[in-house]
C-alpha cells in the first residue's frame, strides 16, 4: 500500500508509524456468492449463509444437527448445479460477482466526478468473498477515518440488510482505530429508485411481440412470522409495487406483488410466485412479464429460480410467453440513483 505525505505527522517524532492521509468510505455490501461451483465451495458458502441467525432463526440446537447433517450433505451438489447455469465462465465468477464490480466501478467514477476530496468506493459481501472484514481492516488501513456502509437492498429486511449491518459492526470491532460510521438505510420509496425500475419496464415493453397481461413483481420471501415480529420488509414491498403502478400510470389489477425462494415447512409470505404464475396461466393470462424490485443486481434467484423453476411453472400450466426484465444491475439511471443515496449520506461528512 503507498502512503501518501501526511502534513498531520509534521510535528510527530521520526519513528512514529506511518498514516496515511485521511479518507471518506462507501462501502457497498451484497448478499454474496460461491468462490466456485464445486462441492466443498458450495458447502462453505451455504453452510456460512444458512448458520446466519438472521437468516434461520431457530435454536442451534435444533437447526444444526439438520444443517450439518442431510443438507449441507445434499444441497451443495444441487446448488451447484444451478450455479454452473448461469456461471460466468470466462471471469470465472458468478453473475452477481460481475455485475456488482461494474456497479461499482461506475459508482466510484461518480462518485470522483462528484466530490474533490478523496472518497474510497469499494464493495464486500456478507457470505463468501471479498469479505466484509477483509474490506473494512483494507480501507482503515488506506486511510478512511469515516466510512458510510451501504446494503444495496432497496427494502429493509433483518435477514438481508439488518445481517450486512451486524457483520460490518463485527468487523468495526476488529480495528485498534474504530472510524466513524455511518449506514445508509432502505431506498425503496426514493422517486429516483423508482424511476428506474419504470423505465426498465417501458423498455422492455417494446421488446416483446404482444403486451403482457400481467406484470408480476417477484419479491424475494421470508416467513410469515417475522412480519408479524416487526419486520417491515413486507409493507415495504407492497409499496414498491404500488409506487412503480402509480409511476407507470397502471390500474390495479396491471400488477401483482409476489413472493419467491419459500424454504423450509413453515408459511412465507404470500402469494409465492410459483404457484401465482401458474395461476395466471389457468386463469388465460397466457402472456406476463416478471420483475424483480428487491434485487439491485440478477443473481441465481433471478437467472436460474425466475427464468427457470418459475417460468416452467407458468409454461406447464399453459403459459405462452414469459418476459423476464433484469435487475437495475449498472445501468446507467441505476447508478445515478445510488450516487444519489451516497450523497445524501455523506452531508456533514463531505459537501
Amino acid at each position: 500500500m503507498k502512503i501518501e505525505p501526511n502534513p498531520r505527522l509534521a510535528h510527530a517524532p521520526a519513528d512514529h508509524p506511518a498514516v496515511p492521509q485521511a479518507k471518506i468510505g462507501v462501502l457497498i455490501a451484497n448478499l454474496g456468492t460461491p468462490d466456485n461451483t464445486d462441492y466443498w465451495s458450495m458447502r462453505r458458502y451455504l453452510g456460512e449463509f444458512l448458520s446466519d441467525k438472521r437468516v434461520v432463526d431457530y435454536p442451534a440446537w435444533k437447526w444444526q444437527p439438520i444443517l450439518q447433517g442431510i443438507i449441507l450433505t445434499t444441497r451443495p451438489s444441487a446448488s451447484g448445479k444451478n450455479y454452473r447455469s448461469i456461471w460466468n465462465e470466462e471471469a470465472d465468477e458468478s453473475p452477481l460477482m460481475t455485475i456488482t464490480k461494474k456497479q461499482v466501478v461506475k459508482l466510484r467514477e461518480a462518485v470522483e466526478a462528484r466530490y474533490d476530496a478523496p472518497v474510497q468506493v469499494e464493495f464486500c459481501m456478507r457470505y463468501g468473498n471479498p469479505s466484509t472484514k477483509s474490506v473494512v481492516e483494507k480501507m482503515v488501513q488506506n486511510g478512511c477515518e469515516r466510512i458510510l456502509f451501504f446494503p444495496l437492498y432497496p427494502q429493509y429486511a433483518s435477514p438481508t440488510t439488518a445481517t450486512a449491518n451486524d457483520e460490518f459492526f463485527r468487523a468495526l470491532m476488529k480495528q485498534k482505530r474504530q472510524p466513524a460510521s455511518r449506514t445508509a438505510p432502505e431506498y425503496f420509496d426514493r422517486p429516483s429508485y423508482i424511476e428506474a425500475l419504470a423505465q426498465s419496464v417501458e423498455k422492455a415493453y417494446p421488446t416483446v411481440d404482444s403486451r403482457p397481461d400481467k406484470l408480476v413483481c417477484s419479491y424475494h420471501g421470508m416467513p410469515k412470522r417475522f412480519l408479524m415480529e416487526g419486520d417491515p420488509y413486507h409493507c415495504q414491498c407492497a409499496k414498491t409495487t404500488r409506487l412503480l403502478r402509480e409511476r407507470l400510470g397502471w390500474p390495479v389489477e396491471a400488477i401483482d406483488t409476489t413472493f419467491q425462494s419459500v424454504f423450509g415447512r413453515e408459511e412465507w409470505l404470500k402469494p409465492y410466485t410459483v404457484e401465482h404464475v401458474a395461476e395466471l396461466a389457468k386463469q388465460g393470462k397466457t402472456n406476463i412479464a416478471v420483475i424483480s424490485p428487491a434485487f439491485s443486481a440478477d443473481c441465481i434467484e433471478t437467472l436460474e429460480e425466475i427464468q427457470g423453476e418459475i417460468c416452467e411453472a407458468f409454461e406447464h400450466a399453459g403459459g405462452k410467453e414469459f418476459t423476464y426484465i433484469p435487475c437495475l444491475n449498472d445501468d446507467d439511471i441505476h447508478i445515478t440513483a445510488l450516487l444519489e443515496v451516497v450523497e445524501e449520506n455523506l452531508k456533514g461528512w463531505i459537501d
